[in-house]
């Protein structure tokens, strides 16, 4: 069973960076698509950016792009959020989530079978 673990939050000024990290184990990384999304209080869960099997393309919500990155490690089973230019609006938990497919990956929650406890990035100004 597929079973993914975040870690890497913390706490920031604006303009910092952090590097998240999804573990993996259950499977082989290489036939998931895995997205990370977050949650922030009140709100709710939002696609942030995901990476689809084989590493074919990546996506990236309009409010991230150009300052998050997305990468994934298949021999060492993990995928990485590499975060900078960090604004007070990027506070949340954040969470990978996961799925054994070909098809592109989405930012849409349901399209997931598994995800994360999540972590927590705080932003503050």
């Amino acid at each position: 069973q597929l079973q993914l673990q975040e870690s890497g939050g913390g706490s920031v000024e604006a303009g910092g960076s952090l590097t998240l990290s999804c573990s993996f184990s259950g499977g082989r990384l290489d036939n998931y698509a895995i997205g990370w999304f977050r949650q922030a209080p009140g709100k709710n869960r939002e696609g942030v950016s995901c990476i689809t099997y084989g590493d074919l393309k990546k996506f990236y919500a309009d409010s991230v792009a150009g300052r998050f990155t997305i990468s994934r490690d298949n021999a060492n089973g993990s995928v990485t959020l590499q975060m900078t230019n960090l604004k007070t609006e990027d506070t949340a938990i954040y969470y990978c989530e996961g799925r054994q497919t070909s098809f592109p990956c989405s930012q849409v929650d349901s399209f997931y079978a598994s995800w994360g406890q999540g972590t927590q990035v705080t932003v503050s100004s």
